[in-house]
């Protein structure tokens, strides 16, 4: 009668210590174990050689047998590998984890007793007596009736396994800190202290693989974290020069990138030769051992990305297949150090980008205030939105906002391309209807197929809305392609957006393309203009219009006295989803506009006599503001040009504003006419031509702006001391 037990009335501890028999060979530890050994009193053994032989046993199941309390009582660990483990019956089996891992490996094995659900191969270090650490795959098992209690299965594949597992874990995030901390993290299997150095320029993302001047080492990971000896470097701190050369000249020995290994503290102090540069790497006062391993992309010539640096012991020397190991999973995980460096790298163009586009602070007659906040932390998040402010020439600002459809590089080009263009356009005079005009065929443009598609990146959809802020009229004009509409804030408190026709947005089919609307609000001194994107009022437990609700209500808040910048970031504190999915744009702009005293407009018609009579009033209005004999004689002669300019050359009545600003005059002349004026160089015997010289050579800066009935041109006079007035 056979007596062995069937599969169902064995327990799992005996199952896996059955196995051990296919896996140790004959002769082997398992057989020249003693009675003791099989009950679980091992005695220590010598360590293994770096034999084949030895190889071949790297891979080996052992088992543990664990009470409810998560005492051992049996054990199998007989296996060469498991050599140094003090798994002895009687003691609790968290003796074998690294105190970090104690709570959570503790809770795993009480969740398997209190649930009788297993726990399957999960990747773990156990300490060993030596303080050196083994790497398992460990399962934890429940006891099949009537027994109680565990049984932790452990595979000490000890190459292939951690290898695979730290493979797969570093790379996961395109952080480059955070990868070089996996790397280190999976480093430390096979030492006491893990550490990984890279080129400077690599942590900054401007690598481009060809050395500029002497290499500069930076730390970018160090494990465990502890408390480390003064001057020693951590992450962060740059490596002193002289240790960033020696690194480089140890791992480029013969111009090629090679493996270095330093055997005990007398060889590491001979070959760092300065004290200095031991307290700074070498990561306490004892006995230690060295392998630094290059970070290495290959190439003709491979390109070295840093140093990565395992210390142990000098009493557990590097083995031939260990510093293999390390060879290879560094050699396998670099490529994702270049891919984080690469990721850096476009994170702080874009980044550079975005903060060019940001709006400048406001002048005397307006206050501007922004926040931009990215979905994400990475530059993942990074892209879309835009928002630009600027003054024009002619003294009225510009307000833009825009979402561009999309992140990344792509998303930030077309942005950083459609701000330019509407700056320029902006700049040159143009209203901002036909500003969209052009923005909308630029976008068409970038979206053929010979440009925009073949990138793998379409910018069709993108909104805009351009406002600009008159401050001597003290209106708003406005466009918006397909955007989100603006809320405005009267002086008295009160919030609504503005009703603003929808558009399809920037690039639509020729069959949705409408007319870009115009539209003029007044603005008196005190009103708020909030712009935004619809990232800051879009959440899926409300619709479009509650969320823009929710702004008119938060911006209304605002009191006239409160600092902008920090009332912006409030807002968006407020109203920002907990679960931000998009990018959050805001720009507030408080309007101030000029006092009424600073500002004269008069109507003439397009008679000879216009110039004279311009003359007369411009210099009767200078003697009342007072302002220096210079400066009035100029802008006297300059409003004369103008206006005899606008005469010969134009119909309909003339509009003569003068502007009195902070730091001059300006001087503006309308009319009907759609000619506009160029300078040229007049020959010698040409009557006409030099009004416009005289312009040009009298003020700081002149040119046009285009309205419905006609143009003005406008023209700036700087004084050299602050007029008397508001600025006094």
């Amino acid at each position: 009668m056979d007596s062995t037990p069937s599969p169902s009335s064995s327990s799992a501890y005996d199952l896996v210590s059955r196995a051990l028999g296919r896996y140790i060979p004959r002769g082997g530890a398992a057989a020249a174990a003693s009675p003791a050994d099989t009950e679980g009193e091992r005695t220590t053994r010598r360590r293994v050689p770096d034999t084949p032989a030895a190889g071949r046993q790297d891979q080996i199941l052992g088992a543990v047998g664990l009470d409810r309390d998560l005492v051992i009582t049996r054990c199998n660990l007989d296996a060469p590998v498991f050599e140094g483990l003090d798994a002895v019956v009687g003691r609790p089996f968290v003796d074998l984890l690294p105190s970090g891992d104690v709570p959570t490996v503790t809770r795993r094995l009480r969740q398997v007793v209190e649930t009788g659900e297993a726990h399957v191969a999960r990747i773990q270090r156990l300490r060993r007596g030596d303080g050196s650490e083994l790497v398992v795959s460990m399962s934890i098992l429940p006891a099949a009736a009537p027994e109680e209690g565990l049984t932790v299965s452990l595979i000490a594949m000890a190459r292939r396994l951690h290898l695979y597992a730290a493979e797969t874990a570093i790379g996961t995030s395109l952080d480059i800190g955070e990868t070089a901390q996996s790397l280190a993290e999976s480093l430390l299997a096979w030492g006491d202290v893990a550490a990984v150095d890279l080129d400077f320029a690599v942590w900054t993302g401007e690598f481009t693989g060809r050395a500029k001047g002497p290499i500069r080492l930076r730390r970018a990971a160090l494990v465990p974290d502890r408390a480390w000896p003064e001057g020693y470097v951590t992450p962060g701190d740059d490596l002193p020069g002289d240790a960033s050369r020696l690194l480089a000249q140890a791992v480029l020995r013969d111009d090629a990138p090679q493996t270095i290994v330093i055997p005990d503290r007398e060889a590491v102090e001979r070959v760092f030769a300065s004290p200095r540069v031991v307290r700074a790497l070498v990561p306490g006062d004892r006995a230690a051992a060295v392998a630094c391993i290059p970070l290495i992309l290959d190439g003709a010539p491979p390109v070295v990305l840093g140093v990565a640096e395992v210390w142990r012991r000098a009493d557990c020397p590097f083995r031939d297949s260990e510093l293999f190991d390390l060879q290879e999973l560094v050699a396998r995980t670099a490529h994702h150090v270049d891919l984080a460096r690469r990721h850096q790298r476009e994170h702080t163009q874009v980044l550079a980008l975005q903060r060019r586009l940001l709006p400048r602070s406001g002048g005397d007659t307006i206050q501007i205030a922004s926040v931009y906040q990215p979905a994400t932390p990475d530059s993942a998040g990074v892209g879309g939105d835009w928002v630009n402010s600027f003054p024009l020439p002619d003294g009225r600002t510009a307000l833009v906002v825009g979402d561009v459809v999309g992140h990344g590089l792509g998303a930030a080009a077309t942005m950083g391309q459609l701000s330019m263009e509407a700056r320029a356009l902006l700049s040159a005079g143009l209203a901002p209807d036909e500003v969209l005009e052009h923005l909308d065929e630029t976008v068409t443009l970038l979206d053929d197929a010979e440009s925009g598609l073949a990138a793998g990146y379409s910018a069709l959809g993108s909104t805009c809305c351009i406002a600009l802020y008159d401050p001597v009229s003290h209106h708003v004009t406005l466009s918006s392609a397909g955007h989100v509409p603006p809320v405005l804030v009267s002086p008295d408190g009160q919030a609504s957006p503005l009703p603003v026709h929808p558009h399809p947005g920037l690039g639509a089919e020729f069959a949705l393309r409408e007319p870009f609307d115009v539209y003029t609000f007044d603005t008196p001194p005190g009103s708020l203009l909030a712009l935004y994107t619809d990232g800051l009022v879009e959440d899926p437990a409300m619709s479009i219009d509650e969320g823009i609700g929710r702004l008119a209500d938060a911006v209304s808040t605002v009191h006239p006295w409160d600092a902008l910048q920090k009332a912006a970031r409030h807002v968006v504190s407020e109203l920002v989803p907990a679960r931000q999915r998009d990018d959050v744009t805001l720009l507030l702009a408080r309007m101030i506009g000029y006092r009424k005293g600073d500002t004269a407009t008069w109507r003439l018609p397009a008679r000879y006599d216009a110039p004279a009579r311009a003359r007369a009033q411009v210099s009767a209005l200078l003697r009342q503001w007072r302002t220096r004999d210079d400066t009035r004689d100029s802008a006297v002669l300059l409003v004369s040009e103008l206006v005899t300019n606008a005469v010969r050359f134009a119909t309909g009545p003339l509009t003569i504003r003068l502007i009195r600003t902070g730091h001059g005059l300006v001087c503006e002349v309308g009319d009907s006419g759609n000619g506009r004026p160029r300078l040229r160089r007049g020959a010698p015997l040409d009557d006409g031509g030099r009004g416009l010289g005289i312009v040009h050579r009298l003020t700081t800066r002149w040119g046009v702006r285009w309205t419905d009935t006609g143009k003005v041109v406008w023209a700036e006079v700087a004084t050299a001391t602050p007029l008397p007035g508001r600025w006094r």
